[in-house]
């Protein structure tokens, strides 16, 4: 399963980060991105893509 975050609409909270640590970090410049080889197959992406205050996370 192919998760992406949008960048244009990623606002940097952190939030998917707190809620799946295993798939996400905020990066250096400040957005969450998809933690390269990470198991997005886990059920926290599907509360991540839920919680995310903007909507900048997809599957």
């Amino acid at each position: 399963m192919a998760v992406r975050v949008d960048q244009d609409l990623c606002t940097g909270c952190g939030l998917c980060a707190q809620v799946c640590p295993d798939v996400f970090e905020v990066g250096d410049d400040g957005y969450a991105h998809v933690i390269k080889g990470a198991n997005t197959s886990i059920s926290c992406v599907d509360e991540a893509v839920d919680q995310c205050p903007v909507g900048a996370i997809s599957k």
